[in-house]
């Protein structure tokens, strides 16, 4: 992994927006739809040249493939694990984050910001077409489908100037408490299973020479999900999830792996999350090489403050969000460098790479509140923020 030793590097979260010829034929894929598969991995092969070339060109320095192959950055493994059904919801089911502390508290936002969303898909995230069970043995099938990200991203990347190349995959932890279990005798079993599965495709990944990072929003959203625990059951949960993710990464090089965790794409009030301060040594105990967190996010962007009493593992690497998903203002480049310059001054220039909050496209059926071409926009502000703190960081030394 690739640090910043001599400038501020930059890099972001994972998910971009897809071209909308491509967009139709994941949703056919992902609704169980006949498609051209041919006309699909074709898109899907230009599409990730085209996303990786932006990136590029807008100065991002730890690129990806913009997940050009994945509905979403989630659902994807249904595709590539054995043991799931889909079933149809059930009359007036709602989903768990209906539940959770943001939309009970302010029904009127959420019923209203749904209204405007529709023509979009709606940011419920709901799925009209079935929700997906675990009903029987989990088995990771995927290995074509890694190989062609695989594939397709070395031969995107090939020739450019880059300094390094992620892959995101969905953390097991997410995977077990998302898609419901009705085989497993145990939730742990269940997490287990998934665990395992996933270790195929983590290896995969780094074996490609490629950094591997794991995705888990889950792991902080859960307190803002689940209204009637504590902080101090919240932690104890993440604790076990942390646990579950060491396992599935178990003799990956730390360095090999970045940990990526966040409050999702929600855009409403945002006040019932929870604070860095009650989860970071948790997040810290990933055996990851680097953690990507919000903190440009105007509800956390003053959490840098916690790396004033939280010292950072030594070798360990932070990328938090200098940027944001959730809006369509492009931050200028000196609050970027200002929010690069606060982490850099606390835990070392050199232990800082310059990320975003989240994904801009976490679904490719619909796009986050931050318009496709706003998101390139804030990268190139990214890359001059990053510019201008390179110039303050190491000409003051």
């Amino acid at each position: 992994m690739k640090r910043s030793s001599e400038r501020i590097l930059t890099t972001h979260v994972g998910s971009l927006a897809r071209p909308d010829s491509l967009v139709p034929l994941l949703r056919q894929r992902e609704e169980g739809q006949p498609y051209d598969r041919n006309e699909l991995a074709r898109r899907v092969r230009e599409a990730v040249a085209d996303v990786v070339r932006q990136q590029i060109e807008a100065g991002i320095d730890i690129v990806n493939d913009g997940e050009q192959s994945k509905a979403s950055f989630f659902g994807y493994v249904v595709e590539r694990f054995s043991g799931f059904d889909r079933k149809p919801l059930a009359p007036g089911e709602v989903r768990p984050r209906a539940l959770g502390r943001e939309y009970i508290s302010f029904p009127d936002y959420y019923a209203w910001s749904e209204r405007i969303a529709e023509p979009f898909g709606g940011r419920s995230g709901s799925r009209g077409h079935g929700v997906d069970v675990c009903t029987g043995p989990v088995r990771y099938r995927g290995h074509a489908a890694v190989q062609t990200d695989i594939d397709n991203l070395k031969a995107a990347t090939k020739g450019r100037t880059y300094a390094d190349v992620f892959v995101p995959a969905i953390a097991s932890s997410y995977v077990a408490s998302t898609f419901a279990n009705s085989y497993y005798r145990t939730y742990e079993e269940y997490e287990q299973a998934v665990s395992d599965a996933l270790r195929e495709e983590y290896k995969a990944i780094v074996d490609a020479g490629f950094i591997l990072q794991i995705d888990d929003p889950r792991l902080v959203s859960y307190y803002m999900m689940n209204p009637h625990l504590s902080v101090a059951d919240c932690r104890k949960w993440a604790a076990q999830r942390v646990e579950a993710i060491n396992e599935s990464i178990r003799g990956i090089p730390p360095e090999k792996v970045r940990f990526h965790t966040c409050y999702s794409i929600d855009v409403g009030p945002r006040i019932h999350e929870m604070e860095l301060k009650n989860i970071v040594d948790i997040i810290l105990r990933i055996n990851a090489g680097a953690y990507s967190f919000e903190a440009a996010n105007p509800r956390h962007e003053h959490e840098y403050h916690v790396f004033e009493q939280v010292k950072l593992p030594a070798g360990k690497i932070l990328i938090p969000g200098v940027i944001s998903h959730t809006t369509n203002l492009v931050e200028h480049p000196e609050l970027v460098a200002e929010r690069i310059q606060r982490f850099a001054k606390l835990v070392g220039r050199e232990n800082v790479i310059a990320g975003a909050d989240c994904g801009f496209a976490a679904s490719a059926l619909r796009f986050n509140d931050t318009h496709p071409s706003v998101a390139w926009l804030k990268f190139a502000a990214l890359a001059e923020g990053a510019r201008l703190a390179t110039r303050e960081l190491w000409q003051s030394k």
